[in-house]
């Protein structure tokens, strides 16, 4: 798995290749997530439209980052998950968890980025 990070504007799009299983792909996303946090990024957004399968522990890297970044009032976003993804966060209630920052495409979790009011995810 290939994990590729670019900015728009101020928020980091993370968007991971694969399968996220709990091996090394896994460990590489957790870690630049942590190091997202440690640097104090405010918005970030993972792009899951080429991760093909997710495990427990992929679900659980994603949770991590949620539980981070809304600690410090920060935000994190998901967008582009396919239909058994998707399903996967349903059935483990993650949609819950992650509400209006599950996004169908990137365009409309940036959208949404831009709508939050000034103290959201602002230093």
């Amino acid at each position: 798995m290939s994990l590729d990070v670019r900015s728009e504007a101020d928020v980091v799009i993370l968007s991971p290749k694969g399968m996220l299983l709990g091996g090394q792909e896994t460990d590489d996303l957790r870690e630049k997530i942590t190091e997202l946090d440690v640097q104090g990024n405010r918005k970030l957004l993972i792009n899951l439209a080429k991760v093909s399968f997710m495990s427990s522990m992929g679900l659980a890297a994603m949770f991590l980052a949620h539980a981070k970044y809304a600690k410090r009032g920060a935000v994190v976003k998901l967008c582009s998950a396919d239909k058994r993804i998707r399903h996967i966060f349903v059935l483990v209630r993650l949609s819950l968890v992650f509400g209006d920052n599950l996004c169908d495409t990137e365009e409309e979790a940036l959208a949404s980025f831009r709508e939050l009011p000034a103290t959201a995810g602002s230093p």
